[in-house]
This record gives C-alpha cells, structure tokens and sequence, in this order.
C-alpha cells in the first residue's frame, strides 16, 4: 500500500507584536522591507531603524488598548487549525502560521517545514486580493528561507482569491447580520463601507492589481447580499505619511453618511483576522467619528475569521492548487487582474 502523501500547508499573514517590546522591531521589520520602502541596503534600514524609533511610542499606546499586544498570531493559529481540520483525511497535512513581520517568520517556519519532510508544499497568503506588498513581499521571504534551509520540494503558490466562493458567502452572512442590527437603528437606511487597507498611489501606478481585486471582492459580496449600487462602496483605511493614497478614505466615508443622516455597515474586505486596525481604528476610532458626525448607527462587521465557509473555502483552494499542474495558481486562470494591471502570476513568478 503506498504510502500517503505528506503535505505541508503555509498560510502567510504580516503578523504583529506580541508584547509591547516587541512593537519597535516589528515596526523595523515592516519598514526594512524592500516591497514597503524601495531604497537599497544601507539606506533602507537605516531609514527603517529612524522611523521605527519614532512611531514606536504612538504605536505601543495602540496596542495598549488592545492588551499590548497583536492577536493576529492567535487568530491565525486558530484558522490553520480549522483548516487542518478541513483537509484531514487529504494524506498527511500540517498546517503552519508564517509572519512576514513577527515571529514566527519565515526562517523558523522553512525549518520547520523540512523537518516535516513533505512531498509538496501550498503557500495560502491570508490576503485574498493580491498585492506586491502583502503576497509578493511574503513570497519572496518564503523563497529565501527556503533557499537557505535547502528545502527543496515541489511548491504552489495560490496568489489570490479575491471572489472565492466560500470566501464571499462567509462575509455575506456576517454582514447580513451587521445589515440587521444597523436597519433595526435607522429604519433601513444605511450604507455598507467595504473597507481595505490603503496603499500609496505610487505603488497602485506601477501596475499592483490590489485595488481592483478588492473592487471585485466588494462587487461580489454586495450581489450576495442584492444590494443596490448606491447602498455600498469601497473606502481605504490605515494612511501613514506624507505620500498621496488612494481613495476614498474610510473616514471621509463615514462623514458622508453621517451628512446623509443614514448608517453605516463597515466590514474590512480585504482583512480575514482581527488586529490593531480592526479591533482599535475601526472598533474605537471610526466608531468615535461616526458618533461625532451625527451617523445613525455605526456597525462594524467582525473578519470573517473561522468562518466555516471561509475555511471550507481555503480547504477548496488548497486541494485545487495540489491538483493542478502549474507552479503558481490564480483563482479563475492565469488572467485574473483588470485590464493595464501587471498580472498578479507575473509578478511573483
């Protein structure tokens, strides 16, 4: 009887301080990533050790009210082990967390895949839009740590899923659920906010297909849900520094439908797990703005988490990427990103 084979599935997620010391190097790690600033060695960690040092203080006072520290690590742990759970029974699969910018990174977590010794491997970034700064940027971490444990084994990689089914029905039902609290406030009159991290236009200009896959993301769940065009849109939240991001913003969002006297439902489209900026800018921050532009009710929406047709989902994607033949899987073909987008293959290939 052969034997069964040994898979070893690697989600990718950025990962967050795990006590308030640990806040300044995290911000290090985050700001000496070349897919962040794009300056060559010296310059960019000297430059990444400057503005750590100065955002450490502001940050630790966020995290501060979080329990000084990310619970992303923790929300992903308890992802993998829904998946594994989902995928049992599919040889012998384990599945690991690997941090882009806290532990446990990938270095640690390559040599702890090869102590596995599998026959293949699924890296699964917990981004489902695709962007040069979240899944190339852990991409390419994971192909050198690789390359320096000499794990070398046969690896998909599933670059984006931003209209995964199960993905689309999980966020339709926890909105659905936020869309009724909200109604039962203002009388039915609200506005759904699909709210995703921002980005520099800089880096949306060379060809990133991030904001068009979080647009197709956003389009997907609002025909789950049936909701007119005027009853949704995208926002971007998160802006940092002196550079132009694009647009809108999720706070000036927020103050449009406080002018418009209705509700807001906001659900973060382009995050699956909670962390600072869901759990202190949207839960306090925006909640505090939408109380003080006179918005009727304001409903943050939870990630979609461990959501079981999101991870019934993920499980999808995983058994489709080991059965397909090519090294590197997108959602839908090789054609996935709008039309003047630098595919999203192409660029991590």
């Amino acid at each position: 009887m052969a034997a069964a084979r040994r898979i070893a599935v690697v989600l990718f997620n950025l990962g967050g301080p795990d006590s308030a010391a640990a806040v300044e190097p995290f911000l290090f790690n985050l700001f000496n990533d070349p897919a962040i600033i794009g300056l060559p060695w010296p310059l960019r960690p000297l430059l990444a050790r400057i503005i750590a040092g100065r955002r450490a203080a502001t940050a630790r006072g966020i995290y501060a009210k979080i329990g000084n520290r990310s619970p992303i690590l923790p929300n992903t742990e308890a992802q993998a082990n829904a998946l594994a759970e989902q995928l049992g029974g599919f040889g012998e699969t384990r599945v690991y967390c690997c941090m882009r910018y806290w532990h446990p990174m990938s270095p640690e977590v390559a040599a702890a895949v090869k102590s596995f010794a599998p026959d293949e491997i699924v890296l699964l970034p917990l981004y489902p839009q695709f962007s040069s700064t979240t899944t190339a940027s852990s991409y390419r971490s994971w192909q050198a740590a690789a390359a320096a444990v000499d794990l070398r084994v046969p690896t998909k990689l599933i670059c984006c899923y931003p209209t995964q089914p199960g993905f689309v029905a999980a966020a339709a039902a926890l909105i659905r659920l936020g869309i009724t609290e909200c109604a039962a406030k203002t009388g039915k009159r609200f506005r759904v906010l699909f709210s995703a991290h921002g980005l520099p236009k800089k880096i949306v200009s060379r060809g990133d297909p991030y904001p068009s896959q979080v647009e197709r993301s956003a389009r997907a769940v609002a025909a789950a849900l049936e909701l007119a065009d005027a009853d949704w849109t995208v926002c971007y939240q998160s802006r940092v520094g002196p550079l132009e991001w694009i647009g809108p913003d999720t706070d000036a969002e927020i103050r449009r439908a406080g002018r418009a006297g209705i509700g807001v439902v906001l659900f973060p489209i382009a995050f699956v797990s909670e962390h600072s900026e869901t759990l202190v800018e949207l839960d306090m921050d925006y909640r505090h703005l939408a109380e003080q532009c006179g918005v009727a009710g304001y409903v943050r929406v939870p990630t979609v988490g461990t959501a079981p047709a999101f991870i019934a989902g993920l499980a999808e994607l995983v058994r489709a990427a080991l059965a397909s033949a090519a090294p590197v899987r997108s959602e839908g073909g090789p054609r996935l990103c709008a039309a003047g987008d630098a595919c999203c293959v192409n660029r991590v290939a």
